[in-house]
């Protein structure tokens, strides 16, 4: 089965999934409230793309965290998902489309004119040359100066987080999969992708070599601190 279908099917079931997750939507508030703190005096209306936005969650975060004139583009790779998204309430300048990240249609995205992207557990679902292409994408879809912000578990540096992160997975959120979406392949996909994901180091370097800018990384608080990152890179400003 194909990342797209297993998307597709855990569809359904997958808000449940990871409400049971504690800290998930607190996470993407985080990270979203980031982001919108790097456009600060900027003038607007911004606006703002959500990509891999899944089932709607990540795109919440950034309407909580905007100004109420934002426009928020949430585009994702599985119909189902985007389904989901769909069907909740959002304001008249939430849009949704199917799109896959390093396959984008730049053009029709309109380049140069998005001030922040937001990617929250997308880069360890692409190939290394699908995540170059997507970070050549990005790059080209923001304003000079954007800011690219990125929400990513990584496990590989840290044996204790490998640790932490395989009981929980084979002892909860596995289990879960098989119980409540009966998809258990879905989520022992999503343990194998963490474990086998570039370390932070190496995720920082390949957006330095995308040309990012002013690039950082913190973990997250609580039980998944050395797990899951924040990754913040910003487009250089164009010289004249």
């Amino acid at each position: 089965m194909s990342t797209r279908a297993a998307f597709d099917r855990g569809a359904r079931h997958y808000d449940l999934m990871v409400a049971l997750n504690p800290g998930y939507h607190a996470h993407l508030r985080r990270a979203a409230a980031s982001l919108v703190d790097t456009l600060r005096g900027q003038p607007g209306p911004w606006r703002l793309l959500d990509l891999a936005c899944g089932s709607g969650a990540s795109t919440r975060a950034l309407v909580d965290a905007a100004p109420p004139d934002t426009h928020i583009q949430g585009l994702d790779a599985s119909p189902g998902m985007l389904s989901r998204a769909r069907a909740k309430h959002w304001p008249a300048s939430v849009t949704f489309a199917e799109a896959t990240a390093g396959s984008l249609d730049t053009q029709a995205w309109q380049p140069g004119t998005h001030h922040g992207i937001l990617s929250a557990y997308l880069f360890r679902n692409l190939t290394p040359a699908q995540r170059r292409d997507s970070l050549a994408e990005i790059q080209a879809l923001l304003t000079p100066g954007g800011t690219l912000t990125v929400v990513e578990y990584s496990v590989r540096e840290r044996f204790r987080a490998q640790l932490v992160w395989s009981i929980v997975s084979w002892l909860v959120i596995i289990p879960l999969g098989a119980l409540l979406d009966r998809n258990p392949s879905l989520y022992t996909y999503l343990w194998r992708s963490v474990m086998e994901f570039d370390t932070p180091t190496q995720f920082m370097k390949q957006l330095h070599t995308a040309g990012f800018v002013d690039i950082a990384t913190r973990s997250v608080p609580g039980w998944q601190h050395g797990i899951l990152h924040l990754y913040m890179a910003r487009k250089p400003q164009e010289t004249a």
